[in-house]
């Protein structure tokens, strides 16, 4: 019953506190089982006064999945000559905004102003709601050939992809093999950031990366059914290297 009312007071919360257009727009993207296959039943909320602004709240939440011991796909059989393949972000997902807080401070812009270059405002662009990538990852994996899986989040390319190698084996990214979004160019541009800093903050573009074999990577672009670039390949040695 104490469960129950929190909840209750939890989504009371919310309503008051956000719009209604924003609320419903939360429950159709992330609530939705054509989304992620899950169902997000529960909410909390956390006080931290000096952190969060009076009628500012942070809300979270988590999922559980259960895998056959079988069919875990921990890395350990990927080799060099595998392909990497990558699934396209919708933005700057829920990396980097540090970063992006302080370009736009230093900017001459304001999230209402047109992302230069786009056909949104920065605001929109900033808080396009995250990729799900459930269904596409599951179709990929029931194909065959997937060895390892990378998701880009804080880290971006240079910290995320190698954490799926065995020892002594790294990552050749094809810089042209993809375009990466305007928004993405914006911040660099506008905030004067290295290309380094940049592959190691956020994900250009390339939200989850998938290492599979090259008889599995070339049906899957064959067959053109989820938007997906041939982003690299794997070698021998250590890290990521662009090219």
């Amino acid at each position: 019953m104490h469960a129950m009312r929190s909840n209750l007071l939890t989504l009371k919360v919310l309503v008051d506190s956000y719009s209604s257009l924003y609320t419903r727009n939360f429950t159709k993207t992330y609530n939705s089982p054509s989304t992620s296959m899950v169902l997000l039943n529960s909410f909390q909320t956390a006080e931290m006064p000096g952190f969060y602004a009076e009628g500012e709240y942070d809300l979270s939440g988590f999922a559980v999945g259960i895998v056959k011991k079988e069919s875990v796909i921990d890395g350990k059989n990927i080799a060099a000559g595998d392909v990497l393949i990558g699934l396209p972000s919708s933005g700057v997902h829920s990396n980097g905004f540090s970063l992006v807080r302080r370009v736009l401070a230093q900017s001459s812009l304001s999230l209402n102003d047109q992302l230069p270059g786009g056909s949104v405002t920065l605001g929109e662009a900033l808080m396009a709601p995250t990729s799900i990538y459930v269904k596409q990852v599951l179709d990929l994996i029931s194909k065959g050939g997937v060895k390892g899986i990378a998701h880009i989040t804080g880290g971006g390319f240079t910290d995320n992809i190698p954490r799926v190698f065995p020892k002594g084996l790294g990552a050749f990214i094809y810089k042209d093999s993809w375009e990466v979004p305007t928004l993405f160019k914006w911040i660099q541009e506008a905030g004067r950031i290295e290309d380094a800093e940049m592959s190691r903050t956020f994900n250009m573009g390339i939200g989850m990366v998938l290492v599979m074999t090259e008889e599995a990577s070339r049906r899957i672009l064959e067959e053109g059914q989820h938007k997906a670039y041939r982003i690299g390949e794997v070698v021998h040695g250590e890290g990521v290297s662009y090219h």
